[in-house]
């Protein structure tokens, strides 16, 4: 249990560093907003390029693991959205967000920590393929389902046009395809802009849960506590189970991986989750409890997923 208090105390201090300086109104009105979007704009767009343009494609194609990964978030999905529009009654954008809210792990900054301490320095692999699997493509995804939901075209066609037009508007997903094609034909980036990558792409992670302490000033979340309990109860007990049954009778995986691939299912919701309610402006603070509620939730359930794998 030390290892995985020791990575999600400092979460919950960031975030109640950044609600300590909204009370305090330190930072201004729109200081969330202003936060964000120095996130999704600069930030984030820094860290997908950088991490992207320096993995090798032969190291991110590990197709029994990529399977089973997403497999397990697929299954998980399912559940949510069937859950989402009939227990909850969610429609548009929000179902998006609350979907990916269920299932989208927070791989970067406790999924590599954690799976480091956990397992060694050859864990980092499988972790930050992980990492980069929700970055370049399940946020992909779930931006283009937020945008055919907000697009007001009535033709199917022009729907699914204004949805990749938004797609390929998002930085998120422009430096993602940039860092894969650097990747893919050997493109020799500069040092000096890995650096300014590495520097940029530190501060997202941080930042994102700066701007969540920041939104939750004035906010109540009670009337939120059975939906963020059922979303978090998704992500932490119905993804690593679901993960762990592909595993087990359908897509054998050598067993370092697949303890990693274990824990990766097994985290908390990422702050990306935030980052993208907030820029759509849809679902924020319901956004904000599932990733609170299944962090605090988390030390329970790694502690108990690290001592069956022999942690």
């Amino acid at each position: 249990m030390e290892a995985v208090v020791n990575v999600v105390l400092p979460v919950f201090a960031i975030v109640l560093a950044g609600f300590a300086c909204g009370r305090m109104r330190l930072l201004g009105k729109g200081g969330s907003e202003a936060l964000n979007g120095f996130v999704y704009f600069a930030a984030l767009p820094a860290l997908f390029f950088g991490s992207l343009a320096k993995v090798e494609l032969s190291q991110i194609f590990n197709w029994p693991y990529l399977i089973a990964f997403l497999l397990g978030m697929l299954a998980t999905a399912v559940a949510a959205l069937i859950i989402g529009r009939l227990v909850f009654r969610t429609r548009g954008p929000a179902l998006a967000v609350q979907n990916m809210g269920a299932l989208f792990s927070n791989t970067g900054y406790m999924g590599i920590p954690l799976a480091i301490t956990a397992f060694g320095r050859e864990a980092a692999l499988p972790a930050i393929l992980a990492t980069i699997v929700n970055g370049a493509l399940i946020m992909g995804l779930y931006i283009l389902w937020i945008e055919a939901q907000r697009s007001t075209a009535s033709h199917h066609l022009h729907v699914a046009r204004d949805a990749f037009a938004g797609v390929f508007r998002s930085p998120l997903v422009l430096s993602a395809i940039a860092g894969i094609l650097a990747s893919a034909f050997a493109f020799d980036v500069p040092a000096p802009l890995l650096t300014f990558c590495d520097i940029m792409g530190a501060a997202a992670p941080p930042a994102a849960l700066f701007a969540m302490g920041l939104f939750m000033v004035g906010k109540s979340f009670k009337g939120d506590l059975v939906e963020v309990s059922a979303m978090s109860a998704l992500k932490l007990i119905l993804h690593p189970l679901a993960t762990f049954a592909i595993v087990l009778w359908l897509i054998p995986i050598e067993p370092a991986w697949r303890d990693v691939l274990l824990l990766m299912a097994a985290l908390p919701t990422g702050s990306l989750v935030f980052v993208l309610a907030s820029q759509h402006d849809t679902y924020v603070r319901r956004a904000t409890g599932i990733i609170l509620g299944s962090t605090l939730a988390s030390v329970v359930t790694l502690s108990w997923l690290l001592d069956y794998l022999g942690v």
